[in-house]
């Protein structure tokens, strides 16, 4: 054969391989808990996340392993703990002082990327002028990504596909924007989501018209979430690309509110994940404990692509995946504060060592503090109109070690850790995370100087865009700072 020919048929048969391959498409909201008729929501309907769960396979125990955007992104981008290669600090590396990825460590788009998959990210509607939300906490190169929209790939080439959408972000943060959420419900979908409709988890107050609101506003941005996934199958349908597309569905942590997001009770950690296409078995329900990293492993398999030896990620699809015991969880400074919480979570409980207990639950953070359902919590407890269990929010210190049993408790409100009956647990379940702490090189608190490198950084953040509030992040970080001080 000439080596002409030879060439070509080389070319010809890789290209083949290549097109036989799946795409892959993940679909990931900022701030949204598992509220879809699918895990047992009943105040909306969800119907397309709905028939993506009769088409394939849900998972009731997926749990993130940090409950705030920039460090979870940090870690399902790379398949890796984000403990483990320094990207634990929300926002950081902002600063001069950069983060750098471990030279054996990978960034997913990279492995697609190299393996003749065309890499997009995006938000919905795809604009192809802007990528997609990354907020990744160390450096990394734009060129992993080939654009926003899969239609620019080659003919034949498969696409690996982010969309990062708004989710729970869409309901902002005041009452003049659940309005405007509720209106666009009202115009998009055709009705809106009744407060009347909404019950409260026991922690936060039912009676409270704010938060109702908000929760109201919240389950439209559910509905609203939906009707975007139902867009992007119908997308891929049209192009005749869905049967042969692995599409996931997952969102980047729970709801953001006093319990939810930044913290590691079940309100931030549990996430919804569904997963369908070819090889997916359809009506499957898994009830073990999966962690939000192994979206990392399991792509790369379904792509046919190795799996780096180091990655922490697990294949859960794979024919021969070993369950694990155990979700681990972790959360660290957010924006301006600064915070150690650390989590094992098995099939019935939960474990939290609150490394930084002497600090209170309800820390000022600038991000959170104009939100109107923290103002209306305050206002709450100034009154003295919670319950014991919802003053827990409002407690000065906490508890060095939380454990729960979340079948007897699933609103983790009965710390069980000073009870002499669970002290064999909890000697467990102490064992287990310190365990996997030191396993995967725990990274721990920062330096002074990398914490002052980032407040940098943001203190020019919020000059330029919210001035107003400069005078209280500054007042915050001197509290961060005292705080220390003191060895709290």
């Amino acid at each position: 054969m000439p080596l002409s020919l030879f060439r070509y048929t080389l070319l010809v048969c890789s290209a083949a391989v290549l097109s036989a391959r799946p795409n892959i498409v993940w679909i990931i909201p900022d701030d949204m808990s598992a509220h879809f008729g699918t895990y047992g929501e009943t105040a909306i309907e969800t119907p397309h996340l709905d028939a993506m769960a009769e088409r394939g396979v849900k998972f009731t125990r997926a749990f993130v392993t940090a409950p705030v955007c920039s460090t979870n992104r940090s870690a399902f981008i790379t398949g890796m703990y984000q403990t483990s290669i320094g990207a634990h600090h929300h926002r950081s590396g902002r600063g001069e002082i950069k983060t750098h990825l471990p030279a054996d460590v990978k960034m997913v788009p990279q492995l697609f990327r190299d393996a003749g998959y065309y890499t997009t990210i995006a938000g919905w509607p795809i604009n192809p002028k802007n990528l997609g939300k990354t907020d990744y906490n160390f450096e990394w190169d734009r060129s992993i990504y080939d654009g926003s929209d899969w239609s620019g790939r080659a003919e034949g080439q498969p696409f690996f596909a982010q969309i990062q959408t708004q989710g729970g972000k869409i309901r902002g943060s005041d009452l003049e924007k659940y309005r405007k959420t509720a209106q666009r419900a009202d115009e998009e979908l055709g009705s809106h989501t009744s407060v009347d409709d909404v019950t409260l988890p026991p922690y936060y107050p039912n009676d409270n018209a704010v938060l109702r609101q908000d929760w109201a506003a919240y389950l439209d941005s559910v509905r609203l979430t939906d009707h975007m996934i139902g867009e992007v199958l119908a997308r891929l349908e049209d192009e005749g690309e869905l049967d042969n597309t692995i599409v996931i569905f997952m969102t980047d942590h729970g709801i953001s509110h006093a319990r939810g997001k930044q913290f590691l009770y079940e309100e931030g950690i549990h996430v919804p994940l569904v997963i369908q296409g070819p090889g997916i078995h359809a009506g499957t329900i898994r009830e073990d404990l999966v962690e939000h990293i192994d979206i990392a492993a399991l792509s790369l398999a379904a792509a046919d692509i190795a799996i780096p030896a180091n990655m922490q990620a697990r294949d859960i699809l794979a024919v021969d995946y070993a369950q694990r015991d155990a979700a681990y969880s972790a959360r660290d400074r957010c924006d301006e504060t600064v915070d150690y919480l650390r989590s094992v979570r098995t099939e019935r409980f939960k474990y939290i060592r609150n490394y930084l207990h002497e600090r209170p639950h309800m820390m000022p953070n600038r991000y959170k503090d104009h939100k109107a359902i923290i103002v209306a919590l305050r206002e709450a407890h100034a009154a003295g109109t919670l319950t014991p269990a919802q003053e827990l929010l409002f407690a000065p210190t906490r508890a060095p070690e939380e454990l729960y049993d979340l079948v007897k408790d699933p609103h983790e409100l009965h710390n069980l850790a000073g009870d002499p009956k669970s002290a064999s647990l909890l000697k467990v379940m102490r064992w287990k995370l310190t365990e996997w702490e030191v396993a995967t090189g725990d990274h721990g608190l920062e330096s002074e100087a990398r914490y002052d490198s980032d407040m940098l950084a943001y203190r020019k953040s919020v000059k330029s865009k919210a001035p107003e509030q400069l005078e209280g992040f500054e007042r915050n970080v001197a509290q961060m700072k005292a705080w220390t001080a003191e060895g709290k």
